[in-house]
């Protein structure tokens, strides 16, 4: 579903100390690549995206299909880390969670990870097996966790001018890791966005993805209040924000052990991004 543009707010941002400058990249994401320098021979299958928004402006995605006869649900995972956490990860703050992601393996549940470069450069074995493993997919949450609007729960914010390459500094960031195919999706930190947001974004082939479900899992303590939070907000093509920090978000491995069966139980199919994007009869 597009939605219109607006500032989105939610529950997600997790607190950042001044970064260093961003820097740029060469290109962006797979998607775009490939459209510039398709195979001759090869038919290349593309992710499913949205058509840019009005003046061009980059498309946003909330949810997708209500109605249908299958109900489905993707959950996303926010792997948030910034330039300044590299010391806290040194002294043994865990901003990854691998308890997580074997749990979602255990349980067969497909999902979505956004990632930024900075928590690729930390955990560059993590962040690879997980692009590699077809039960998930790798998208963008940029390289630095700076706003891209201001007032953004705190966030540090990057200026307009370097919206682009901070993005595409995460694609870098992710190949360097050898993620091979992360996807043409990006959320915004906090998930804040403005116009001029969109606006700079536009040309790079991504679409937004923000969520209708907020899970409330950041810094939070209580599993079963963010369980309840999550069975109580789901519907048919709902996406759902949470995170895999473990320092940052503790509970999440215990929330997903809890709702996923119950969802089940509801009728309900896991998915990822893409399917939901590509339900929506997105172009390839």
């Amino acid at each position: 579903m597009i939605r219109p543009i607006r500032r989105v707010t939610a529950v997600c941002a997790l607190a950042a100390a001044a970064l260093t400058a961003c820097g740029t990249a060469p290109s962006g994401p797979p998607a775009q690549r490939q459209a510039a320098h398709p195979a001759p021979s090869v038919a290349v299958s593309r992710p499913p995206t949205l058509a840019p928004g009005p003046a061009g402006l980059t498309p946003v995605f909330e949810h997708g299909p209500r109605a249908g006869r299958e109900k489905t649900v993707a959950l996303t995972f926010d792997a948030d880390m910034t330039a300044d956490q590299g010391p806290r990860a040194a002294r043994g703050e865990r901003f990854d969670n691998p308890g997580l992601i074997a749990a979602l393996r255990a349980l067969k549940v497909p999902a979505t990870v956004f990632m930024t470069g900075r928590w690729a450069e930390q955990y560059p074995v993590q962040a690879r097996t997980i692009g590699r493993d077809p039960l998930f997919e790798i998208a963008n949450h940029s390289y630095s966790h700076y706003a891209f609007t201001g007032d953004c729960y705190g966030l540090p914010t990057v200026s307009a001018e370097r919206m682009r390459a901070d993005v595409e500094r995460a694609y870098a960031a992710f190949r360097r890791a050898g993620v091979r195919d992360a996807m043409p999706y990006f959320r915004f930190p906090g998930g804040c966005y403005d116009r001029q947001a969109l606006k700079a974004l536009s040309g790079i082939g991504v679409t937004a993805v923000q969520w209708d479900v907020v899970s409330g899992d950041a810094f939070a303590t209580d599993a079963d209040a963010v369980a309840r939070q999550v069975l109580d907000g789901v519907r048919p093509g709902s996406v759902v924000v949470l995170h895999c920090t473990r320092s940052a978000a503790p509970t999440t491995e215990r929330v997903v052990r809890t709702v996923v069966p119950e969802l089940r139980a509801r009728g309900y199919r896991f998915v990822k991004v893409s399917d939901l994007i590509g339900a929506t009869g997105a172009r390839r």
